[in-house]
Order: structure tokens, then sequence, then C-alpha cells
């Protein structure tokens, strides 16, 4: 009876640590598929510019322009990675604008909601500060915003949705999306729009897609956009920024 038992027992371990094995084997797959940045993807910047670029110490990045009149701290897209947002970050660094773009691990916002701390106080010269993303980073930065509201004046979704409910934060809200945009679930935006103040500020982009807020090519499931990607990150500066300069008047 023992040896059989002994026996059964080792079948039950052997099988575990099998069933473990693939698991993990399944996870490591699937966070080591993600979208890569583009070739050309890193921000270019002339002398006129008065931007400067740094990269911290877990990864982010830092666009610096000589005067900030505001501060935004980016979440990526999930499983895309942070460099393809370099382009956006360093247009709107141009406006004026001091644009952190944090790496995620993994590429998943999920992983480090609260990357967003710390990052104020190392720019105390930045009186208003703003927060969003791009896809599942957008989702993230709203949950983020939950607990940390006062501290900002305003959110950016891009191709995203809140999940958690901001309609007395007092936010300025933003959210863009691209008219042929068919990875963000249109239901679920639809019935997460009233988690946003009711003055928050809608923008379609005709012709946009999902993946053109970054620079990583095609993503699987979108639409076809009829502009080019420059289009549709000039446009989205050109929202964000309208929010951002009629606080900063």
């Amino acid at each position: 009876m023992k040896i059989r038992f002994k026996k059964r027992l080792l079948i039950v371990i052997i099988s575990l640590l099998l069933s473990f094995a693939l698991i993990i084997g399944a996870c490591a797959i699937y966070l080591a598929d993600y979208y890569p940045a583009e070739e050309g993807s890193i921000a270019t910047f002339a002398p006129e510019d008065n931007i400067s670029v740094s990269e911290l110490d877990n990864g982010s990045i830092v666009f610096m322009p000589k005067d900030p009149k505001a501060g935004f701290i980016f979440y990526p897209g999930g499983k895309v990675e942070h460099n393809a947002y370099q382009t956006l970050m360093a247009s709107l660094a141009r406006e004026g604008v001091l644009c952190i773009l944090v790496k995620m691990p993994f590429n998943l916002a999920v992983f480090d909601i609260n990357a967003a701390d710390g990052f104020q106080d190392q720019y105390p010269e930045i009186d208003n500060w703003y927060i969003g993303g791009h896809s599942l980073g957008g989702s993230m930065a709203a949950s983020y915003l939950e607990k940390s509201v006062e501290e900002y004046e305003g959110l950016v979704l891009l191709g995203s949705y809140s999940t958690v409910d901001l309609t007395n934060s007092g936010l300025d809200v933003l959210s863009v999306y691209g008219s042929v945009d068919y990875v963000l679930n249109s239901e679920k935006y639809a019935d997460n729009r009233s988690n946003l103040p009711d003055d928050f500020t809608e923008i379609v982009i005709e012709g946009g897609c999902h993946s053109y807020f970054g620079t990583y090519g095609e993503q699987k499931g979108d639409g076809t956009p009829s502009i080019s990607n420059q289009e549709q990150i000039e446009l989205t500066v050109k929202g964000i920024m309208s929010m951002i300069s009629e606080k900063s008047k």
C-alpha cells in the first residue's frame, strides 16, 4: 500500500510540475510577442528645437523643452514597445510640453499602474501636469488617477477608455480615436463614456486607425487608414495642445 501511495503521489507531483512548466512557457511566449518600434522611430532634433532627451535608469525617456509650460506622463499601449511613441512625445515637446514616456514591464502597463509616482517631484517648476496613454496604457493611466486625481489637470485617452469613475474628478479629459480603429472595443468604449466628466472632449480622426498613435506598423485586427501615420500624430498633438494651452493661459 505504501509503495502504491508513493507512486501515485509521485505521479501527481510530476503532473503538477509539468502543468506549471507549461503555464510558465505559455506566459513567456505571450510576453515575448509584442509590437516593436519601427526603424527610424527614435526622435531626432534640430539645434533650434531647444529640446533635450534623456533616458532614466528604468528605461523611461524624458523629452525636455527649454521652457516647459506643462508636464505630460504617457503610458504606452499594451504589448507595444515604448519607443514607438517617441515621435508623438517629441512633437509635443516641440510645443513646449515636458513629456515622460514610461517604459512598462513586459510592455504592459497593467504590471505597473503606479509608474507615474515620483515624476512630478523631479520637476517642481512645472505646475500643470497631465497623464494619459494609448489603448491599455490609457485605461491604466485613468485607473492611476483614481487615487491621484488632485495632482493632475487632465487625462488624455488615445484609442482608450476609463473603467473607473472620473465624473466628479474636475479633470479636463480628452478622448481621441480614429474612425477606422477596429482594435478599440466600440461597445466597451460606449459603455464607459459615463465614467468621464460630462464636458469631456472627444475627437474622431477621420481615416485614422488604432496603431497610428505610435509608429509600430500595422496592428492585428485594425482598420485600413486613409491618412498617414504622421498626419494622425499631428492631429493628435493639435488636440492635446488645445487642451493644455487652454489651461496654461
